[in-house]
């Protein structure tokens, strides 16, 4: 079984988990209606995708 043979410090144990940190999500504002949306996504608030109504919106949806 390995087994380490010396104790792995804070700082390189550190260093090691410098790149686990989660990264924000990327958001743009809608050309429609001015809300925030995920990039090459459908609008969720009125439905349009690159100035294309791609779901029609009820108010059930809303």
């Amino acid at each position: 079984m390995a087994v380490p043979k010396k104790k792995t410090s804070r700082s390189k144990r550190n260093m090691r988990r410098s790149h686990d940190s989660l990264s924000g999500v990327n958001t743009v504002v809608c050309e429609n209606c001015g809300d925030s949306k995920m990039r090459h996504r459908v609008c969720p608030s009125c439905g349009t995708y690159r100035g294309r109504q791609v779901v029609k919106m009820d108010d059930e949806n809303l």
